[in-house]
């Protein structure tokens, strides 16, 4: 309970931890975002971690000039392109036995599905997914386990990569330290969070109105 509560504090206060860690620990403060943006999205047993209010706040504080922004897009979208790589790499490698027929649930029928799913739609899945707290560290994996082709994989990795990146760097950059958004920071970042999860439910909504229509002809 107690690692949740402080979780939290530091997931709302992103600015003010943010901000003594530069201030403790300079360059090396380059080395920790690599590592929990790779983290976020290179394995799903930590999709808790911050993504896009974390660039944010990076951003923020390269607007100040105590970051490097050309720096903080680069690293940070190796990062999140290596992490999306690895978590592929891992769901491939453990998808064909956990798919075996051993585990009741986990059928060869649901990885076939998935792999179809992934051909059809993948592009557009792993782009969309990077904005999606918590689905954009699920899309890599399951991409992995429903073995969509690497080729296919690869390319919008890097391209939902760089537009992720870029985009929540440069708003920092240049809104960040708005008197107003550095006021209501921890609103920001809730309001951030928000606007993440509405793409999902917008296509949930679509796909059940044409589930509805299709039904009705």
């Amino acid at each position: 309970m107690e690692f949740i509560l402080t979780l939290v504090d530091y997931f709302l206060h992103l600015d003010e931890h943010l901000g003594l860690l530069i201030a403790d620990y300079g360059s090396w403060t380059y080395a920790v975002l690599f590592l929990i943006i790779f983290a976020e999205t290179g394995f799903v047993v930590t999709p808790f971690l911050p993504g896009d209010s974390l660039i944010f706040a990076a951003g923020a504080f390269a607007g100040l000039r105590l970051l490097n922004p050309w720096a903080i897009f680069a690293l940070l979208s190796i990062a999140a392109i290596v992490g999306d790589s690895v978590n592929y790499a891992i769901g491939k490698a453990i998808g064909p036995r956990a798919f075996s027929g051993n585990v009741r649930f986990l059928k060869k029928g649901y990885l076939d599905r998935t792999h179809a799913f992934y051909e059809k739609h993948g592009g557009k899945t792993i782009i969309l997914a990077r904005f999606i707290p918590i689905i954009r560290t699920f899309a890599p994996f399951v991409a992995g386990v429903g073995a969509m082709t690497y080729r296919n994989f690869i390319f919008y990795n890097i391209a939902g990569g760089l537009l992720w990146v870029g985009i929540f760097t440069g708003l920092g950059y240049f809104f960040g330290n708005i008197p107003a958004v550095q006021e209501n920071f921890t609103y920001v970042i809730l309001a951030i969070v928000f606007l993440s999860v509405l793409p999902p439910i917008f296509e949930l909504l679509r796909e059940r109105l044409r589930h509805k229509r299709a039904i009705a002809k």
